[in-house]
């Protein structure tokens, strides 16, 4: 059973951090059934790696211009990177990063849409893309296309990573204990994944004790 202290144990985070988190966190687990240790430890240990400790519910778009032909080469050009990615003449354009970045993905429009920036990754597995958003509409009681701000509010920043965390089998997949394909999963590659895995360990170690 999780309690507040085995979730603090768990996530190392701070007694305020503790407080916020813990009441949504659980009812969120409980509505989406990461009901079992192991569930719960890799759940707490992506969403961790995802919001920076439970710092963060929205996400940072304060590239570098080389960080952005690095990152995203196939979706911004290099003349578009040195007009929005931050460098020694002027700092990042987070909004137009995102648009580009984002265009024509996930159900967003094009970039004069300004569905990329709008739909920006949320929550504390960050939901992105207008078709994300809406997918969780229905689960979530709200309507996230018409107030996409919701998702960084604790509640359904909490809400919104257990539902999309159960929409993806990443349940079953917890159950084989296998953190390589849930961060396949979440991050479309394995970025962080070091970690990831030092996250679950600490939050199995508590979670999961005989």
């Amino acid at each position: 059973m999780l309690t507040p202290s085995n979730f603090q144990k768990a996530t190392g985070v701070s007694d305020a951090l503790r407080d916020t988190w813990f009441p949504r966190i659980s009812a969120s687990m409980a509505a989406f059934g990461i009901t079992t240790g192991l569930r719960q430890a890799h759940f707490l240990a992506q969403a961790g790696h995802e919001s920076l400790g439970f710092t963060k519910t929205e996400e940072g778009l304060n590239y570098s211009e080389n960080a952005l032909t690095a990152m995203f080469g196939k979706r911004i050009t290099g003349a578009q990177a040195n007009a929005y990615g931050r460098n020694t003449s002027h700092a990042a354009n987070q909004k137009m990063i995102a648009n580009i970045i984002y265009a024509n993905r996930n159900g967003n429009d094009d970039v004069s849409s300004g569905d990329g920036y709008r739909y920006r990754g949320r929550g504390l597995i960050q939901v992105t893309g207008k078709a994300n958003y809406a997918a969780l509409n229905g689960q979530l009681s709200a309507d996230l296309v018409a107030n996409p701000d919701l998702l960084k509010e604790p509640l359904q920043a909490a809400m919104s990573a257990a539902a999309w965390w159960k929409n993806h089998g990443l349940n079953e997949l917890a159950d084989t204990d296998d953190v390589n394909r849930i961060t396949k999963v979440i991050n479309g590659g394995t970025n962080g994944l070091e970690d990831r895995i030092a996250r679950l360990n600490k939050a199995k170690g508590i979670l999961c004790a005989t």
